[in-house]
């Protein structure tokens, strides 16, 4: 499967709006960012971003230094066109996250809600923490943010690998300390409920 394509089809052909992951401001994602990074001139990733309002708000909260990363080139014009010239101040990847070259020890705080439980190869996994070990400074925030146990075991037509906060903390190891977790009830724009486990832990190695 071209997992490129398959996004671009998802984002080409559903609102915003529609799609189950949707929320009109991500709150608890934003609520821990700003605990994370206090000071707005700190940098932050957020990978999967798509056509998630995270980066207008971030924007309107005063970040200064702000990436967005997702596989879908279809996601990423579509908000680029919504910020207008404000998505000038931000940095855009059109890249696959496990195999992106981006830069070292890089980003303050790294922030996924939604990406790595569809990781379901270990060697993906392992990857992307090797990504996260690169690009995030030592001291860095990592915010992740995964379907839990009670969550849908697919999404998007695609298979996903649910956890609680003690398994996804294990993915990412020792070089990581967990500084706290929680469980979201999201409630889709279809009217279901989709359960998420959020883990905020920071870098230490």
């Amino acid at each position: 499967m071209n997992t490129r394509h398959h996004w671009d089809q998802i984002y080409q052909r559903k609102a915003a709006d529609a799609v189950s992951w949707f929320r009109p401001h991500l709150e608890r994602s934003l609520s821990l960012i700003e605990k994370a990074a206090p000071d707005r001139a700190m940098s932050v990733m957020d990978v999967g971003g798509g056509e998630s309002t995270l980066v207008d708000d971030l924007l309107a909260a005063g970040y200064r230094d702000v990436s967005v990363l997702d596989i879908s080139r279809a996601a990423i014009d579509a908000t680029r066109q919504r910020l207008g010239p404000a998505g000038n101040a931000v940095t855009w990847w059109v890249e696959d996250v496990t195999r992106v070259a981006l830069p070292a020890a890089r980003y303050d705080v790294w922030h996924d809600r939604a990406v790595f439980h569809f990781l379901t190869d270990a060697g993906q996994r392992q990857a992307y923490v090797r990504q996260v070990m690169r690009a995030v400074k030592p001291g860095g925030h990592v915010i992740v943010a995964t379907f839990g146990p009670e969550g849908p075991a697919q999404c998007s037509g695609l298979d996903v690998v649910r956890y609680d906060a003690q398994g996804l903390h294990g993915e990412f190891g020792e070089a990581f300390r967990l500084v706290e977790s929680a469980t979201e009830v999201h409630q889709t724009p279809s009217g279901t409920t989709q359960q998420f486990i959020y883990c905020y832990c920071v870098k230490v190695s």
